[in-house]
């Protein structure tokens, strides 16, 4: 009876809401973002703020509460970017981003856009990225992008711009996903 018991203590502190894991996750989460925030989203990042940073995503990894992302409402809303290590979407050698990095996800409409303002020669202009989701998997998603804005202006964008997105871990306010060309992404909710 004893171990009976043990077991199914066990069983629900080990279940879906993994609360013997909690105080490993927000000590995890603490600290992946105060490195992004350290490293300017990564703009700034040093190979060992890098390292760590991939470390300590690969823990959260790990301690995955939700099994299914894709077909959690917790996915849904508003993410903004606080780290990655896509060049492009920071930035890097081009014009500089001006404030949050968003990314907005709706899987009961398979859509999603990314959004972004950008100082060009001291001219802000804001700049939106709307595509289609095609779930693959509970966690995987391959992305069309289906239209450009800049400013006010609009334009279809290519059939061949493509990406995915695998959703490595989802809580209530943290979404950790890697793209299809091997970056990472750190997003907290709006």
């Amino acid at each position: 009876m004893k171990i009976i018991s043990i077991l199914l203590m066990c069983y629900l502190a080990l279940g879906s809401s993994g609360f013997l894991f909690t105080p490993i996750r927000e000590k995890l989460k603490s600290e992946i973002l105060q490195l992004a925030t350290e490293t300017r989203r990564g703009l700034t990042a040093t190979p060992d703020q890098q390292r760590k940073i991939k470390e300590t995503f690969e823990r959260l990894e790990k301690l995955n509460p939700t099994a299914k992302p894709l077909q959690s409402d917790k996915v849904n809303g508003v993410w903004d970017l606080q780290y990655t290590t896509s060049e492009s979407i920071l930035g890097k050698g081009g014009f500089p981003r001006i404030g949050p990095i968003q990314q907005m996800i709706d899987t009961k409409t398979l859509t999603a856009y990314n959004s972004e303002v950008v100082d060009y020669f001291g001219l802000k202009i804001p700049r939106k990225i709307e595509a289609e989701l095609i779930p693959r998997t509970d966690c995987y998603t391959n992305v069309q992008f289906k239209k450009f804005l800049i400013g006010p202006l609009g334009f279809d964008a290519p059939e061949q711009f493509k990406g995915a997105l695998d959703i490595t871990y989802l809580d209530d306010d943290l979404r950790l996903t890697r793209g299809d060309k091997g970056n990472l992404f750190v997003l907290t909710r709006q």
